[in-house]
């Protein structure tokens, strides 16, 4: 059914969760993995304006990204990473359409009204802005974080 999945990441414990599933979805319908990681803050939104070398949270990044790679080859899936800088949900679906993904499938919290704005709705933007199926997958950790009295 799907051939390629675009995984974005954010460096968070939501990753472990949405790449366990993608584990399993992957595996059945044979299809290849790219992970996307996009660096957000002042340097990364700028860093082709500005012409910056990579700082310490870009390599980190980039190191991150190759290391969940490497764990999913080790696995036996094809995969690879790619480090974005700027707007997340522009970066998601210009990366979905370049690289040909069939599926986008993402983390999210669960936040509700004015907690998407100030933590921002990523999966929302991404959802209205492609074509491309998007995949939700909500962390059952944060979600009884959430909830719990």
């Amino acid at each position: 059914m799907y051939r390629r999945i675009l995984v974005p990441l954010e460096r968070s414990g939501t990753d472990a969760c949405i790449l366990a599933h993608v584990r399993e979805l992957a595996g059945l319908c044979r299809a290849s993995l790219v992970l996307l990681h996009v660096a957000d803050g002042f340097a990364a939104r700028h860093v082709k304006a500005l012409a910056l070398r990579e700082s310490q949270e870009i390599q980190e990044d980039r190191a991150y990204l190759e290391a969940c790679c490497a764990g999913l080859r080790d696995d036996g899936f094809a995969c690879e990473s790619i480090l974005a800088g700027g707007d997340p949900a522009t970066e998601i679906v210009a990366a979905a359409e370049r690289e040909g993904c069939d599926l986008i499938a993402m983390g999210v919290h669960g936040h509700r009204g004015l907690q998407d704005v100030f933590r921002g709705a990523t999966a929302d933007a991404v959802r209205h802005r492609t074509l491309v199926p998007v995949l939700m997958v909500r962390d059952p950790a944060r979600t009884r974080a959430r909830t719990a009295p």
